[in-house]
């Protein structure tokens, strides 16, 4: 989570982590050593293939205050007071220009460096139509990957991506993390797959002179029973065993790069100390909480402001440390449930909407540009009147990057959906 202060709807205050993430990890303690920048366990099968960092914005993201269209005049009637000024404006708040149309606020411009490098895509108006306006609903089939998932479909889209294909890297034992208390939906089904909540503090609890006979113990036991539990308890152990050699306690960011000093910024950090390790992962799911913004949502100097400071601040940080040094072969995609009301409230908020932002971060993504199908925000021109539509699923988003840059061409394993047809955007490079 982000450690910001919970805030917004009942739904959202009272929703428990366990409804929508997996297990706990159940395994927590300090492992310290020294910062290693390659342990590498075996050859690659494809070292081009792109390592996934899934990173949900959990909340709902105002997508209209995210990247404002300041282009279109009817954005400004509809938020007398949350609306970001156009860059033309004498406003200190006003928008930095991405195309001409739409911009960033003022919290957003740590990350002009990557757009400006052509290494981060903006997806505006994009989403999933499911229906639904219930946060645990629309976070659930976005991480499933349907808006109508049967029963039997509990599966993640990104776990069925890595189910469906060989490990990268000959030999891992970790193809997979889910930094957090819990393994995240889009993750379930991913084999060798695990919840961590601190990478640099993953292993047994207890007292650390006798945690490594304590281990042996429990290996010794769990090797007395059959499969699936004795290789899966065997890989945890060995998971332990590889994470204490790579030190993310003493790791140095490259080119001065500085992660917030919060649970979001460490989890990235600890992500780009991962990757740099070489050691088989494909896959990492982060979480930033608190993007129900209902109440006083402070776009320029309150809560919200500081939030997107946070999320601009640590994706830019991951980009100057990873691939503005040279490692390419890695993709951020950052996605929210939902969008927000077109409409601001009468709380100088805004309630749950459909139409939303993604933001794609990577080495060989097309960037520089605002993706968007446009439709406008006259009343008519609204979901049902008061909502930015869905012109562009976000599945078409992630479909690209599996077929383009980490070779799986089972996109219908991988989304389900029997009337749901890929486009491609030529976002990969």
């Amino acid at each position: 989570m982000g450690h910001h202060k919970c805030r917004g709807c009942n739904e959202y205050r009272a929703m428990d982590r366990r409804q929508f993430l997996g297990r706990g990890a159940g395994l927590a303690a300090v492992a310290m050593a020294p910062w290693l920048p390659r342990v590498v366990f075996a050859e690659s099968d494809s070292s081009s293939r792109d390592v996934i960092v899934s990173l949900f914005m959990r909340g709902g993201g105002d997508g209209l205050t995210l990247v404002p269209p300041f282009g279109e005049s009817a954005y400004y009637d509809l938020r007398p007071s949350l609306a970001v000024p156009p860059p033309d404006s004498s406003d200190a708040n006003r928008a930095i220009d991405l195309d001409g149309f739409f911009g960033f606020p003022k919290a957003m411009k740590p990350l002009m460096r990557a757009y400006n490098a052509g290494d981060l895509l903006v997806v505006q108006g994009c989403g999933l139509n499911s229906g639904t306006r219930s946060h645990f609903e629309a976070m659930h089939f976005m991480e499933v990957g349907r808006g109508d998932p049967p029963a039997s479909l509990f599966t993640g889209w990104l776990g069925r991506h890595l189910a469906s294909t060989a490990p990268s890297t000959a030999g891992a034992v970790l193809r997979a993390v889910g930094i957090g208390a819990g393994l995240q939906r889009s993750l379930i089904g991913a084999p060798k797959a695990l919840p961590i909540q601190e990478l640099g503090d993953f292993g047994l609890a207890g007292r650390p002179a006798t945690r490594n006979r304590r281990q042996k113990v429990l290996e010794e036991m769990y090797a007395a029973f059959t499969d699936p539990l004795k290789t899966s308890v065997g890989d945890t152990f060995r998971a332990v065993d590889l994470l204490k050699r790579i030190g993310f306690n003493s790791y140095q960011p490259a080119a001065g790069a500085t992660y917030p000093d919060t649970y979001y910024g460490n989890a990235l950090k600890s992500t780009a100390a991962l990757i740099k390790a070489d050691v088989g992962v494909e896959a990492v799911a982060i979480d930033l909480d608190g993007w129900d913004t209902h109440d006083v949502q402070g776009p320029f100097a309150g809560f919200m402001a500081e939030l997107m400071q946070q999320f601009a601040d640590g994706l830019a940080a991951f980009h100057r440390d990873l691939i503005g040094q040279g490692k390419r072969d890695v993709v951020v995609v950052a996605m929210s449930e939902f969008g927000r009301n077109a409409r601001e409230n009468g709380s100088a908020g805004t309630d749950h909407g459909t139409g939303g932002v993604m933001f794609v971060l990577g080495g060989h993504i097309r960037g520089g540009q605002v993706l968007a199908d446009w439709r406008g925000l006259e009343r008519e021109q609204l979901f049902e009147g008061q909502d930015l539509e869905i012109t562009i699923d976000y599945r078409d988003i992630l479909s690209e990057i599996l077929l383009q840059r980490v070779g799986n061409k089972n996109i219908r394993q991988v989304f389900s959906d029997p009337s749901y047809q890929s486009r491609d955007y030529g976002i990969v490079s």
